[in-house]
């Protein structure tokens, strides 16, 4: 399976690229697309598009992943976020994929070990298990990073599915405000 993860961002947006193997993950590309700041909003949006159209012709993932966004302090920014958030997602679900969102917190938790991490641990975990020679920028790890997200928990759902649990095992439920598995 070939997954393309992406860290939204009008003026930066990372991508990364991961094969997996059976259980191998494999590093295929990374990288970053850049909006002019200078250019309209519209033409900043419109580069994004036609980027991720591109990656995803060139590289031709089976499903995509995205980070979710959270709320910033300043709304301004939240705004302009959600509309380079919205510019991804239609670009994907252009190219006919699959997307997939994550919180930076279930990636960090997945990846690191904790939530809490910093961008630094999260390219020296990157690095470490895609078998890198150097740690790639911080806008890619943390695509890559979403991409590996993915596959752990793709892999997990599949041997789930394959010791045939009945399905009501894999449902959550809350209570007083705690989420547990039933």
């Amino acid at each position: 399976m070939r997954i393309l993860g992406i860290d939204p961002g009008l003026r930066i947006t990372g991508y990364g690229v991961v094969d997996i193997v059976e259980s191998q993950q494999i590093y295929v590309a990374s990288g970053v697309i850049r909006s002019n700041s200078d250019a309209s909003l519209p033409d900043r949006l419109h580069t994004l598009f036609t980027g991720l159209c591109e990656l995803a012709e060139l590289y031709k993932p089976q499903v995509a992943v995205v980070e979710k966004v959270f709320v910033n302090v300043n709304p301004q920014s939240t705004l302009l976020l959600g509309q380079a958030r919205g510019a991804v997602l239609t670009a994907l679900t252009h190219s006919g994929l699959a997307v997939t969102e994550y919180t930076a917190l279930q990636i960090k938790q997945a990846i690191v070990g904790h939530g809490k991490a910093n961008k630094e641990q999260v390219q020296e975990m990157v690095k470490r298990l895609l078998k890198l020679p150097a740690h790639p920028s911080a806008d890619a790890a943390d695509a890559l990073a979403a991409a590996l997200t993915h596959a752990q928990s793709s892999k997990l759902l599949g041997a789930l599915a394959a010791k045939d649990l009945p399905t009501s095992i894999l449902k959550t439920r809350t209570r007083k405000g705690r989420t547990s598995w039933k």
